[in-house]
């Protein structure tokens, strides 16, 4: 039920719908960016040197995409120059000199070609069967050149002259130049006159094939199985091709340092279960000691005994009584977030696969355990609830040690009792519904209809999501909605003092009741039910009205049986009343839109209104024609017709509804309410256009007839007291004023819906225009209320005698009674 203040106010005040146009300035970094990478933009990163990805222009704008290393010593030939070879690593690589040969400087590695300073470490004799320097004997060449000629006539293109004359072999290098024969496991290293296959570091020679001759094939060496590794005991040793390294093991924390391959590991840290310690609750205190018990005691092997025990512990806090008075938000909120951080380090202990648990209590957990870099689409279920998402969100920028992801929901109905009365956060959407209702939301009730849903991810940024994930909850039964009612995927967010509220920015809700959201945290289906309507303004609204239509049926029988008070004025007095008893039935009645839905009869109920309050207004402005009539223009005609008034009475407003109606049907008839749809540009002008018009020339009539009235008094009687003249001429401005419509003109200022007082005053004075106008025109006029003596004297078989209030003064008879010239009643 909406009161007359709430729907014609918003024909009075010309308010503009104005949606804020929201910016949201975008974040400068995606937080999404995959290991090895760096931000590039908000929506892209771009590996770093030394890696790239699958992408040809080398961004990445799918958290699907990963950054991979660039082997440098296989794209690029001759890195490392003259006996050395090449060593990729991490995003890089380094050169290592030849078997035999070491740096000047006496380093390992150096970087690049130009710090090449390789020479042979030990000096050999030369051979006598090939005129080559010998290599060492764990290496084993293939000779490409002979032995030099005793006299040859012309150098010979593989020789050349040295220093003393002597012709010398140039070396051909084969490793560069492609005429190698070593297998793709071993690595060519030239020599003087030849070449070597070794093998590479984190490499060794298979079973029967020795370390450098042109057949050499090399396998993998374990350093994990063979104790080469230099892992710490913390942590785990894993063999990958030519190297090894050291991991974490499930749930455990890595440390960073400064060396590769020496992690330092650090047990699963849990939350620490201390839930409101201010709040001095036993059960609290109790449960706290038995959860913290149970995971210091943890052991990975028993991994699924201790989640199904934490479980049915918060199960049993939930459905025993706590003494928490009203801090049962900030028990949730804590509970809701230690209860995700445990479940998520214990799922790292699980092994690969789903995982599915049902408590006694019907609390339902479900786990899905996956690699890391697995590309599908995931569903994880259970029988209350259904999510998918890309698995690739799992991880987020930060990669698990184990290279493992976990997905998980959590369905409790227990924890409902703590959220029974929680409030809905309307800063996102305030604006919309004040848009579609038509009014300020007052409050909201909530109606849970699922099992509250706990979402969470290894990834614990889950803030903004890379990509959508899908919810479907298992609903109870919900019955057909009404008028602003609403079904919302809403999730429990979270304030900084610790209690929190329902919200629904980042989530839609579709027709199917699929849920879609791009963050996670704790979420439910809802039934909103929005309450537009101030309880003490409706209380006001339907009182009022009731109270008006007794007065304005009290005012019709007076103007039609009381004879002596039989005018012309009169005429427009009963019609003023016909057309606001009429209005004031039809909206009591048919205002208010229980469906929703805008149909014909809702249609119809507004094209009525829209009729009647035109016509009232219409035959307000007739009683200031009356009223000018009556006290400026005395002596110059008697006004118009009465034909003349019941075309601009009734006429006026049936031409503007039936030009508004054939211009905009759909303009008439709201969601909330029936009425002119105040969200059709121009609409409202139909109604607000004349009623604005008439309330500004009866206003500059009231002010003409109170001067002309106040010179009336003094010339009437000059001795009439002040106090009297100015009581007499109050009341008669106050009857005018309210006779005119005057009052309605409050409306004209209410531009903000959410000015409460100003809403209560135009309220109350439009709502009780029926009792005004029944004491201005009835109570107050001495020939009704004879007439009315002479009903009751009939009624109760008294007989009737004529009265009049007489004041003896100074022997001067002061017995009068003002004519309605004079009183303008």
């Amino acid at each position: 039920m909406r009161g007359v203040s709430c729907h014609l106010l918003l024909v009075l005040c010309f308010v503009p719908n104005l949606s804020g146009v929201g910016t949201q300035k975008a974040s400068g970094c995606a937080r999404w960016c995959p290991p090895n990478s760096e931000c590039e933009s908000n929506r892209s990163c771009k590996c770093k040197p030394g890696f790239n990805s699958s992408s040809p222009d080398g961004l990445i704008t799918n958290p699907a995409q990963s950054c991979e290393d660039i082997n440098e010593c296989i794209q690029t030939d001759n890195l490392c120059g003259p006996y050395a070879m090449c060593m990729n690593s991490e995003g890089s690589y380094y050169c290592v000199c030849n078997l035999g040969y070491k740096l000047l400087s006496g380093a390992e590695s150096f970087t690049n070609k130009s710090e090449n300073t390789c020479q042979v470490s030990v000096l050999f004799p030369a051979s006598v069967d090939t005129g080559m320097i010998p290599v060492p004997s764990s290496i084993h060449t293939v000779p490409t050149a002979r032995k030099l000629p005793e006299q040859p006539t012309t150098v010979h293109p593989r020789t050349q002259l040295g220093d003393s004359g002597e012709r010398t072999p140039k070396d051909v290098n084969e490793c560069t130049s492609g005429q190698n024969q070593c297998h793709q496991s071993t690595h060519c290293i030239n020599k003087m006159g030849g070449y070597s296959c070794i093998c590479r570091r984190g490499w060794k020679p298979a079973p029967g094939s020795p370390n450098g001759p042109v057949n050499t094939v090399c396998e993998d060496v374990d350093e994990c199985s063979s104790g080469q590794h230099q892992c710490h005991s913390s942590a785990i040793c894993k063999n990958i091709p030519g190297s090894y390294k050291c991991r974490c093991p499930p749930g455990w924390i890595a440390i960073p340092r400064d060396k590769p391959n020496n992690t330092v590991c650090q047990e699963p840290h849990f939350p620490t279960w201390t839930l409101l310690p201010t709040a001095h609750s036993q059960a609290l205190l109790s449960f706290s000691v038995e959860v913290q018990n149970l995971l210091r005691d943890f052991n990975p092997a028993t991994v699924n005994y201790t989640i199904q025990k934490l479980i049915e512990a918060v199960d049993k806090l939930l459905e025993m009584p706590m003494d928490i008075g009203t801090q049962t938000q900030q028990v949730a909120t804590q509970l809701l977030s230690n209860l995700e951080q445990s479940l998520r380090t214990l799922a790292q202990f699980l092994p690969k696969g789903p995982f599915t648990y049902k408590s006694p209590s019907n609390t339902e957990l479900a786990l899905m355990v996956k690699e890391q870099d697995n590309k599908d689409v995931t569903t994880v279920h259970h029988s209350q609830a259904w999510m998918q998402l890309d698995w690739a969100v799992t991880a987020g920028a930060k990669s698990s040690e184990n290279g493992y992801s976990v997905a998980g929901i959590l369905s409790s109905p227990n924890i409902q009792k703590l959220l029974a009365n929680t409030s809905l956060n309307l800063e996102q959407k305030r604006d919309t519904l004040e848009d579609l209702y038509g009014s300020p939301v007052q409050s909201v009730t909530l109606t849970f209809l699922s099992n509250i849903n706990a979402i969470f991810l290894t990834n614990t940024d889950t803030e903004k999501l890379a990509s959508d994930v899908t919810f479907k909850f298992n609903l109870t039964s919900v019955k057909s909605l009404k008028a602003r009612e609403e079904l919302m995927c809403a999730y429990w967010k979270s304030h900084d003092n610790g209690s929190g509220s329902w919200a629904t920015d980042g989530c839609s809700m579709n027709d199917t009741g699929f849920c879609h959201c791009n963050h996670l945290t704790s979420f439910a289906v809802l039934m909103a039910q929005y309450h537009v309507q101030d309880p003490r303004l409706e209380l006001i609204t339907k009182v009022g009205l009731l109270l008006s239509l007794v007065c304005l049926l009290l005012c019709i029988l007076t103007f039609l049986l009381v004879k002596p008070i039989q005018s012309s004025r009169t005429m427009v007095h009963l019609h003023l009343c016909i057309c606001l008893f009429l209005g004031s039935v039809i909206f009591l009645v048919g205002v208010e839109n229980e469906g929703g839905e805008v149909g014909l009869r809702c249609r119809l109920v507004a094209m009525l209104l829209h009729f009647c309050f035109l016509a009232a207004f219409c035959w307000m402005a007739l009683e200031g024609v009356e009223l000018y009539f009556l006290v400026v223009r005395v002596f110059q005609g008697q006004g118009l017709s009465t034909w003349h008034r019941c075309l601009v009475g009734y006429g006026v407003p049936l031409l503007i509804v039936a030009i508004s109606a054939a211009a905009r049907m759909d303009g008439y008839g709201h969601a909330t309410y029936c009425w002119l749809d105040f969200r059709k540009q121009g609409f409202l002008w139909s109604f607000s256009g004349p009623v604005a018009f008439i309330i500004f020339c009866n206003a500059a009539i009231f002010v003409i007839t109170v001067w002309k009235l106040t010179k009336k008094f003094s010339e009437i009687n000059p001795n009439m007291k002040k106090l009297r003249k100015a009581r007499v001429l109050t009341i008669t401005a106050i009857a005018q004023l309210l006779v005119l419509g005057c009052t309605w003109g409050f409306g004209l200022f209410l531009f903000n819906p959410h000015s409460t007082w100003l809403s209560y005053i135009f309220t109350l004075l439009n709502c009780l225009q029926g009792l005004f106008l029944y004491v201005t025109l009835c109570l107050l006029n001495k020939k009704v209320r004879e007439e009315y003596w002479k009903w009751a004297c009939m009624v109760t078989g008294n007989k009737y005698t004529e009265f009049t209030s007489s004041t003896t003064g100074t022997g001067t008879s002061q017995t009068r009674t003002l004519r309605p010239s004079e009183s303008g009643m």
